[in-house]
């Protein structure tokens, strides 16, 4: 499951939204997780799912595919459902579980809750997954520019935020490579009593942290070995092109978030 996650990793590809500028995918991804608040009724979300679910086409990545590779995710999402099933009142009582009551508004709150939760992270999943860690770190120092009169060092965050990405399925490889050599030993992690299992997964943690730090110092290495100074003086081999499509897409934004505040209770 490990080796399976997506979230941070660049697939090329030739559609529609790898097309787009950086920083209007960086833009729309930001707004639209402003825009999502906008649904509180039944009409509203599956307005927002069906414009999740045409961004995922216009992406041209498979459903299959993303659905597969944010399994991990789907579990914090089900622990929120069921949070807000069994701990949220309101409205008709649907049915009791021992001294647990489920009422209508909880089963209400769970599914909405889930599905702005989903949305948001196919949304977010689409911008790794189709723009190159480079471009995501051009179109954040671009994007963060104006605030570089105030001495923030925008070129360093930037850069930052992008090998921060980049790590997460590095990291997620590497913990399913330690995993597998630790269930080759005789260690099961999967199964037995909750302390047990805690116990077991110090022997996982250890090597994934040296793992961690291993590769961070490489990364280091390379980056002084090519004479890495900060961005002061640095230029750009691929420049970033604001196209009528990337203009076109924020205007589509716009439009969708009007129709969601016209159909919104």
């Amino acid at each position: 499951m490990m080796e399976k996650m997506i979230f941070g990793r660049f697939i090329p590809g030739d559609s529609p939204v790898h097309r787009l500028d950086p920083r209007a995918k960086i833009l729309f991804v930001f707004l639209f997780i402003a825009i999502v608040f906008i649904a509180n009724n039944a009409i509203t979300y599956a307005i927002l799912l069906g414009f999740t679910l045409l961004s995922v086409f216009l992406s041209k990545i498979r459903l299959y595919f993303l659905i597969n590779g944010l399994k991990p995710v789907f579990i914090l999402m089900a622990f929120t459902f069921f949070l807000h099933l069994f701990f949220t009142e309101g409205g008709a009582l649907l049915f009791s579980i021992g001294f647990v009551d489920v009422y209508e508004e909880g089963l209400r709150q769970g599914i909405f809750i889930s599905i702005r939760f989903l949305v948001l992270v196919f949304m977010t999943s689409i911008l790794t997954l189709t723009t190159s860690p480079i471009s995501i770190t051009d179109g954040i120092e671009v994007l963060l520019g104006p605030f570089k009169r105030f001495k923030l060092p925008v070129h360093e965050l930037a850069l930052m935020m992008s090998i921060s990405l980049r790590f997460i399925p590095t990291l997620m490889d590497e913990t399913g490579k330690i995993l597998k050599a630790q269930m080759a030993r005789g260690s099961d992690i999967g199964s037995g009593p909750i302390k047990e299992r805690i116990k077991a997964v110090v022997p996982l943690l250890i090597p994934l942290f040296v793992s961690a730090f291993k590769r961070a110092e490489d990364l280091a290495t390379a980056m002084e070995v090519r004479g890495y100074r900060g961005g002061e003086g640095r230029t750009r081999y691929r420049q970033l092109n604001w196209r009528f499509m990337d203009t076109l897409s924020l205007l589509l934004l716009a439009g969708f978030a009007g129709l969601l505040w016209y159909f919104r209770s």
